[in-house]
């Protein structure tokens, strides 16, 4: 978005969604809040909130001068003006205070039993780039730490084909992913698992997973002492990783191999960590996957790389 706010304060009260936005925008601004939620900015924000309050998908940020003109009534003002105050104050999450994130284009129900979505992976099957790794569209996807649902979600809608499971340890998660998978009418193609990493899938019947997605925690003992309070308003069980953030990379994936297919895939998430990752990892070739947002936050891990590489030991 590349709209810029008027920074003068407003004498009277907003009567365009313009004039809505632009006075959120600045009280946000002079508040100096952290921003990664979805928004890079008081602007993104602001935009996202008085297009959620008239009634329009966050999808129109880009065109927010199309709807600036667009009269809002009184009590679409208030609404606007008490969430921004309410952020301000609290320094929630903006997704949190409105009950929704939105990721590739499309709405996921959230609040604070989950963490915002926010993965790099959904771009990369929203644009399709995972296909020339696949020997064929998959038939069986796993989500590990699925959260809200939102990457099980983009799976099933990206291979209609597929049939998509979602796990994660926590209850209060999978109770928010099962309202997202039925706001998508995916109960048929999704199945919602509890389980800590790999502990449920022993009982499970199958010949191994084509496609297995992954955004576990992975923050840094020492980062998540300094995360911006946002990020404490989330579950520190979806970010905490252990000293050096592979704690839970290094169970997923010792215990992985076994749960895939012939040639099956991995796609892990490990955000600024690669460092991290391939010195937990040494032997293990990994192919890092750019994104719009990051260079390497996420790699690729192919099946017979991973037995190798474990069955020799050579992972730790």
């Amino acid at each position: 978005m590349t709209h810029t706010a008027d920074t003068r304060p407003h004498d009277s009260s907003p009567t365009t969604l313009g004039d809505a936005w632009a006075e959120s925008a600045h009280a946000l601004a002079a508040a100096s809040l952290d921003y990664g939620h979805g928004c890079a900015s008081a602007e993104e924000e602001a935009a996202w909130l008085v297009l959620h309050a008239a009634g329009l998908p966050a999808t129109e940020a880009d065109r927010l001068d199309i709807h600036a003109a667009q009269p809002l009534t009184e009590r679409q003002v208030r609404q606007i003006q008490q969430i921004t105050a309410q952020r301000i104050a609290s320094r929630q999450p903006l997704a949190y205070l409105l009950g929704e994130a939105w990721l590739a284009g499309l709405r996921f129900t959230v609040d604070p039993r989950v963490i915002v979505p926010r993965s790099f992976i959904a771009e990369l099957l929203d644009q399709g780039a995972l296909d020339p790794w696949l020997v064929a569209p998959p038939q069986r996807v796993l989500d590990m730490c699925t959260g809200s649902g939102c990457l099980a979600i983009l799976a099933a809608l990206a291979w209609e084909d597929a049939q998509v499971d979602a796990a994660d340890l926590s209850p209060d998660a999978l109770a928010v992913a099962q309202i997202n998978r039925a706001d998508y009418a995916l109960q048929d193609r999704v199945r919602l698992i509890a389980s800590d990493l790999w502990s449920a899938f022993a009982a499970l019947p199958g010949e191994g997973y084509d496609l297995v997605l992954c955004n576990p925690p992975y923050v840094p003992t020492s980062s998540m002492q300094a995360l911006p309070e946002e990020y404490r308003h989330e579950p520190a069980l979806a970010l905490a990783g252990g000293v050096d953030g592979m704690d839970l990379v290094r169970r997923f994936l010792r215990e992985a191999p076994v749960h895939l297919a012939p040639h099956g895939v991995i796609v892990l998430e490990v955000g600024n960590e690669r460092a991290a990752f391939e010195a937990a990892f040494p032997q293990l070739p990994a192919v890092w996957l750019e994104t719009e947002l990051h260079l390497e936050a996420v790699c690729l891990l192919l099946a017979d790389d991973l037995r190798a590489a474990f069955a020799a030991g050579a992972a730790a």
